[in-house]
């Protein structure tokens, strides 16, 4: 029995191991399967490591031989060699952010960060933070929570983080969670980039929103602009400034946050609100969606589209055609675009990399600040939802992209 045991326990591995190593694509009903499998193996892959090699050693040591038991070592040093490729990939992520930054901005953009904010900033990780991957809470932070933005009830709720430290006029980012449109909660997500900015002298606000099926589009947006006001006329209470604000989001979030970052001219989208300033300084998204009306078809063999749109428009594509047109941030690219930080996984299963490429690809045609545009290999969906190395290169790049946006807008206005 306990052969067996062990047989299921090295089966189990191997196969988390190929969902990290291989895109699962076009798999129909697995798609949510697939991804929580890999999003494990990818992003806990110190941890699944560690155990692995403790229960091998324990295995080698106590268990008697037989076929079973052969099996199950096999299985496990496979996957073990397998992990090592997804390990090299966390590590090298470094360079790929800061590549794709220097590419975006120039290889000089260290420069226009004063050497006060810039001293914060590092390329270098620390173990301490990706062998504690649900550890998020940074000393120097304090956290007020649930402040309500509008009267939505609960769906309208903020927390700010807010630097201990003396200061004013800090520079803020607004965080949208994701979650398809029909979960998730202003506490969940980003926990890792809203404590480590908030630590580096920045005011976080991360937000709830109307969700569907109760609510339909533009409800969700409507929220987006409504605490974009709410920020602008109540943030230097928690020392922030109201004149700079960057937005951030992935999945649903990242939808929401391009949206909110392009379309300051939507006043509909602002119902008795019309003549506040939504405008947004700087957005940065995580595997977004860009594109909810797949024009360029590269989402037509993902079958959960189909159920995302149906809860979330309440009509189909081809019934109303305008309105799924103007909910993709694609739609909405222009010149007057803030910059642009788009990051995305290479092994990303609910949003294909394809759709990142070409809203880059559209934006940068036409937008007059820059595009930056990371993409990871081997990342899944909601990588950052842990520390791991991957992750702790992540920030240190939001970091530094953040901070030259703010240098970047400081200067432009003080011309």
């Amino acid at each position: 029995m306990l052969d067996l045991v062990y047989l299921l326990f090295g089966s189990l591995n191997l196969l988390a191991t190929l969902t990290a190593l291989f895109r699962g694509r076009a798999l129909g009903w697995l798609v949510p399967t697939w991804f929580l499998l890999s999003l494990f193996a990818t992003e806990l892959v110190v941890m699944r490591v560690s155990l692995r090699l403790l229960v091998l050693l324990l295995a080698l040591l106590f268990m008697s031989h037989s076929v079973f038991v052969s099996l199950a070592h096999a299985f496990l040093v496979v996957a073990l060699f397998g992990d090592l490729i997804v390990l090299r990939r966390h590590f090298e992520s470094g360079r790929t952010f800061e590549r794709a930054i220097r590419t975006g901005l120039g290889s000089d953009f260290e420069n226009q960060i004063s050497s006060r904010r810039k001293s914060h900033l590092s390329h270098q990780i620390s173990a301490t933070d990706w062998l504690h991957p649900r550890k998020f809470v940074r000393p120097g932070v304090r956290v007020t929570r649930d402040i309500a933005y509008g009267p939505a009830g609960k769906r309208n709720l903020l927390d700010i983080y807010q630097p201990l430290s003396a200061g004013e006029g800090r520079p803020v980012l607004l965080h949208v969670h994701g979650g398809a449109w029909v979960m998730g909660h202003k506490a969940e997500q980003a926990q890792p980039l809203l404590n480590h900015m908030t630590s580096l002298g920045w005011v976080c606000v991360s937000i709830n929103y109307r969700l569907s099926p109760r609510a339909t589009f533009p409800d969700h947006i409507v929220d987006v602009k409504r605490s974009i006001v709410w920020v602008r006329e109540h943030i230097a209470s928690y020392t922030g400034d109201p004149a700079f604000i960057a937005i951030t989001g992935g999945s649903a979030g990242g939808h929401l946050a391009s949206l909110a970052a392009l379309s300051a001219a939507a006043t509909d989208w602002q119902p008795g609100f019309e003549t506040a300033d939504t405008s947004i300084q700087a957005a940065m998204t995580l595997y977004g969606c860009y594109d909810l009306c797949d024009r360029f078809g590269i989402r037509y063999r993902n079958r959960i589209d189909r159920p995302v749109g149906k809860a979330l428009m309440k009509a189909s594509k081809e019934s109303e055609p305008e309105r799924w047109d103007r909910a993709s941030p694609l739609s909405w690219v222009g010149e007057n675009a803030p910059p642009f930080f788009v990051i995305q996984g290479t092994h990303d299963t609910l949003i294909w990399v394809e759709e990142a490429r070409r809203f880059v690809a559209e934006l940068s045609s036409v937008s007059q600040q820059p595009v930056v545009y990371a993409e990871l290999e081997g990342a899944q969906h909601a990588f950052d939802i842990v520390h791991s190395p991957r992750t702790s290169h992540y920030l240190n790049a939001a970091a530094w992209w953040l901070e030259w946006a703010y240098a970047d807008w400081q200067a432009r206005n003080a011309r």
